[in-house]
């Protein structure tokens, strides 16, 4: 089920434009529908009205004295995510299994073709977001299965370990033992060895890009593709030399400020530690904000790692971070390709079925899948 035409998927692969920032090239993908500079893409706002903004003084009311976020932590847990919609046209198996390699019980889902047995398929590896204390593997279900079939991959589902239950570092080395073990085991998943691709979505980019560190760190496993979408790859005030998040770096149109100054450009914008409480449930006390482990932007060489596809929104603000990032890999050596999207806002992914560039975000990663 689709709540948009063909055409705008269209528009999306056909009308691209290309800007420079800092030296490296953007993908910019258009709104359908909306050509205004500064403009939430039509579709989008629709939703955001339907669910929350049209109740902006009550929010705002509400924020003033909300209880602490330990308190909180079912209902955010709770309000991630947006229910999508399964877009495949094949059958698709899905496989479930348990890990323990990390010394924790990881959940790992995988969904492929349902076609006669086929050997060395592709294979991506995915974290779901969730701000390290959310997200689930369902939100990110139809994405997988689409990506499944776009690609003629498995694809794999890490539910991983989430904090505060279990802080860093258990969620990170949940996902890099999860990607060892499918390395490892390539022949029995039927996936080729040399073609397996890792990604995630904003917590889940963050994962995905300090996995891609770890790997090449430690030799294994063989990574041939990181998909990093809006990841945040610098936390608190962790930064390097070059780096600077500017509000500024945003075109808002008047009408749309109070939607994106009330807390969608927050995203990524540095802050003390403690001024963060979802971070604080996530770090340890004596964890190091510049550990790249972390903050994957303070590595000190991003040379080497796989080639990148990096995906932003236009009003995110986490995307000076993804571009940025972009930046730090292309200057190491790294075969990298950035899209930013128009009219978008953090987590549209989630929202497959509802906007069309969900689909196109799927089309992408899937393409970037097949080259490998």
């Amino acid at each position: 089920m689709r709540k948009y035409s063909s055409q705008d998927l269209e528009i999306l692969k056909n009308q691209t434009s290309v800007q420079s920032v800092d030296g490296v090239d953007v993908v910019i993908k258009p709104s359908p529908g909306e050509e205004r500079p500064g403009y939430i893409d039509p579709a989008e706002l629709e939703i955001m009205k339907q669910h929350w903004v049209g109740d902006l003084g009550s929010r705002n009311e509400k924020n003033a004295e909300k209880p602490p976020i330990e308190a909180m932590l079912p209902i955010i847990r709770e309000s991630m995510g947006f229910p999508n919609y399964n877009l495949n046209t094949v059958e698709i198996h899905t496989r479930y299994e348990e890990l323990t390699d990390s010394g924790n019980t990881v959940g790992l889902w995988r969904h492929y073709p349902r076609k006669s047995p086929k050997e060395n398929r592709p294979a991506l590896v995915f974290f779901h977001g969730g701000g390290w204390i959310g997200g689930s593997v369902y939100t990110v279900e139809n994405i997988c299965r689409l990506i499944a079939e776009l690609a003629d991959a498995v694809v794999f589902n890490v539910d991983y370990s989430l904090a505060p239950e279990k802080p860093y570092p258990h969620g990170f080395n949940d996902n890099y033992n999860a990607v060892k073990h499918i390395y490892d085991h390539a022949e029995a998943y039927g996936i080729d060895r040399d073609r397996i691709a890792i990604g995630g979505d904003s917590a889940g980019g963050n994962y995905a890009a300090a996995v891609c560190l770890k790997a090449k760190e430690e030799g294994t496993p063989k990574i041939a593709l990181q998909v990093l979408i809006y990841p945040c790859v610098a936390m608190a005030d962790a930064s390097v030399e070059g780096y600077e998040w500017k509000q500024e770096s945003f075109d808002i149109a008047p009408e749309h400020a109070d939607i994106l100054l009330g807390g969608l450009l927050s995203l990524g914008k540095p802050s003390k530690r403690n001024e963060d409480p979802m971070m604080n449930l996530y770090l340890p006390e004596d964890a190091d904000v510049t550990d790249p482990y972390i903050s994957p932007m303070l590595a000190k060489s991003h040379k080497d790692l796989p080639p990148a596809l990096l995906i932003g929104a236009e009003f995110d603000g986490v995307r000076i971070q993804t571009e940025f990032y972009a930046k730090q890999l292309a200057e190491a050596g790294v075969q990298v390709r950035c899209l930013r999207y128009k009219g978008m806002t953090h987590a549209f992914m989630d929202k497959l079925g509802h906007v069309a560039q969900a689909e196109d975000l799927c089309i992408e990663v899937a393409d970037a899948i097949k080259a490998l």
